[in-house]
């Protein structure tokens, strides 16, 4: 299934240079689908999946919250109206002068996955209320996220009762399954998981009153290595959820509040970038099979930096019929990474593409922002435009 609005193919349409649209409405509409699935639970957008003003003010006013992973993050969801109430500082990697910003800000929720971390949450951010990050497995996601965040079990719980003794409040259990995340399994898992650590910590006169779901809610336009479509079994993931919601306050409490930390999962199907054609080219490989190369002027370090783990759709609007042949596809830097890696099925492009044809590249609005340099080997950042008026 690909994802193609009206207004982000009008807006494909009408471009005459290379651009990154972003669909509001489409946004928006996903939110309110995911609220309709998960009654009653907060929404704090992952910001780093789409740092966009209309973005964050969209959501904003439709009532979601931010997971901020820096000040300098929760400083422009602040300044596009997302109340600071409804921010979190959610990286567990902080310095104290970041500490100490943040909470200069009005941010009073901090995720943490270490003592020393805590300790200096203690310090300079007094009074903080404190998520602690369990860490996952990861199976099952394009991207696991199972080595840098998270702690085990027992330590969670050594770490909330630190909490408790440095004058912190001990507040709620964060989980993330792993971006982009193909499994129900995975939230089948991390709910057990939380179900005994609530247990555990309950034991020690620590009762808690949020779980933090995390992110890894998936994107549903993407292509696999094979160029086809992932279908990611979102009914089956929503109804896993709703499921371990309430398991955990039947066992633990009506009392207990839950938040969830979509990112891509709201715009990367909304986001479409409109690139051209650099050029097609029959290549001779080293062991002397004929090879075509489909160069796009954008690619890992100007929009696509996904690309080592799935395929965007692509569409060719200028041809629509007339013989294709079969590509690798490569962004335009002189740099051998900005391509689709070895073990990708190359994709069928027409054969008569000519430099300057437009591209469009579907499902591509999440990271494309965030994850862009700033003009590696000269290529420079995609801007970008939002289209969609609020939904009738």
């Amino acid at each position: 299934m690909t994802y193609e609005s009206a207004p982000l193919l009008a807006a494909l349409a009408g471009a005459t240079e290379d651009r990154i649209f972003y669909d509001l409405a489409g946004i928006e509409s996903r939110y309110d689908t995911l609220r309709a699935e998960l009654p009653g639970v907060a929404v704090r957008f992952a910001m780093k999946a789409c740092p966009v003003d209309e973005v964050l003010t969209r959501l904003a006013q439709k009532g979601a919250g931010i997971d901020g992973a820096s000040p300098r993050e929760l400083r422009q969801a602040l300044r596009a109206g997302v109340p600071v109430e409804r921010t979190h500082y959610g990286n567990t990697v902080k310095s104290d002068r970041d500490i100490a910003e943040a909470h200069r800000l009005g941010v009073r929720d901090f995720v943490t996955d270490s003592v020393e971390d805590l300790a200096a949450i203690a310090a300079h951010a007094p009074g903080a209320r404190v998520f602690c990050r369990l860490a996952t497995s990861g199976e099952g996601a394009l991207w696991g996220l199972s080595h840098k965040f998270g702690c085990p079990p027992a330590d969670a719980v050594r770490i909330l009762e630190a909490a408790r003794g440095m004058g912190l409040t001990p507040s709620g259990l964060s989980v993330h399954v792993g971006s982009q995340q193909m499994t129900a399994d995975a939230w089948h898992h991390a709910v057990e998981c939380l179900a005994d650590v609530l247990t555990a910590l309950a034991r020690r006169g620590i009762v808690l009153d949020h779980v933090n779901l995390g992110g890894g809610l998936p994107a549903m336009g993407y292509l696999d290595r094979y160029g086809r479509p992932l279908d990611p079994p979102l009914d089956k993931i929503f109804a896993v959820v709703r499921e371990g919601m309430r398991h955990l306050r039947k066992v633990h409490g009506e009392h207990l509040a839950f938040v969830m930390e979509p990112g891509r999962h709201l715009v990367a199907d909304h986001g479409a970038v409109r690139a051209h054609v650099a050029r097609l080219a029959e290549r001779r490989r080293p062991d002397g099979e004929h090879q075509y190369w489909l160069y796009l002027s954008c690619g890992k370090f100007n929009g696509l930096y996904e690309m080592d783990a799935l395929q965007y759709p692509l569409r060719f609007p200028t041809h629509h019929g007339g013989a294709h042949v079969p590509a690798v596809v490569a962004g335009p830097t002189c740099d051998s990474d900005d391509a689709y890696p070895q073990g990708h099925a190359l994709v069928q492009v027409p054969r008569e593409l000519a430099s300057g044809d437009p591209v469009w590249v579907l499902s591509s609005g999440a990271y494309a922002i965030g994850y862009t340099t700033q003009g590696f080997n000269g290529f420079a950042p995609l801007p970008y435009t939002c289209v969609g008026g609020a939904r009738a």
